[in-house]
């Protein structure tokens, strides 16, 4: 069997708060609601859009919350167009890739953002070509329903006991112990670490350097 690498996205591969708050503030501000905080925001990163808009505005009918996941796209986009949207690649990601697939491991992503939204990310780091298996928002029910993963091993000839899933956030790791698969949580995304370890984490890493050697051991 493969050995397989799956990945989150925002928080994990690419550091992209500041652009997320700034589109949730513009979606809020297009339905003349209050800016919400910006923790509650990053709170719901890694979320299905529908998902993240249910908890970011509760008391809102379903068709709202299905608007207001249009209106966030459409901010983004927006931001994409004049140019300032920045996710920049977290320190010792670049490294980590490229140590997982010198020992042999294939590479995916499982990200709540959208196929075109995902794309662009990786294509303006010029890393889309590394990754096996590209599962996005768009075509999965929402982390941490296990879809992903199982349709990402699928992908690449890999099992439950070849995979990890590496993520910063508790829907993540949720979501890798629910498809069976090893969890690795990161420290410098969203969510806490005593988060990832309360949702199940296998390991929870400081440092991407850390999830090399967590993995080697592991081989």
């Amino acid at each position: 069997m493969n050995r397989l690498a799956i990945f989150d996205c925002d928080g994990t591969l690419v550091d992209s708060q500041h652009n997320i708050c700034a589109a949730m503030e513009a979606c809020f501000d297009a339905f003349g609601l209050p800016r919400p905080p910006q923790e509650k925001t990053r709170r719901v990163v890694g979320l299905s859009l529908v998902e993240a808009m249910q908890v970011m505005a509760p008391d809102a009918p379903p068709e709202l919350h299905v608007e207001m996941a249009e209106e966030y796209k459409s901010a983004f986009q927006r931001m994409r167009l004049t140019g300032s949207v920045d996710e920049p690649l977290f320190d010792g990601v670049a490294e980590l890739l490229d140590a997982l697939e010198t020992d042999g491991f294939l590479l995916g992503v499982a990200t709540g953002k959208s196929d075109r939204g995902l794309n662009l990310c990786l294509d303006c780091h010029d890393i889309a070509h590394r990754f096996v298996t590209l599962q996005t928002a768009d075509r999965h029910p929402s982390k941490p329903h296990p879809s992903m993963i199982e349709q990402a091993m699928a992908d690449a000839g890999a099992a439950p006991e070849t995979s990890w899933m590496i993520g910063d956030t508790s829907y993540d790791i949720a979501m890798a112990r629910a498809a069976g698969v090893t969890a690795i949580g990161v420290a410098w995304g969203y969510h806490a670490p005593e988060e990832l370890w309360d949702a199940g984490a296998h390991h929870v890493a400081s440092h991407p350097r850390e999830i090399i050697e967590l993995m080697r051991k592991a081989a």
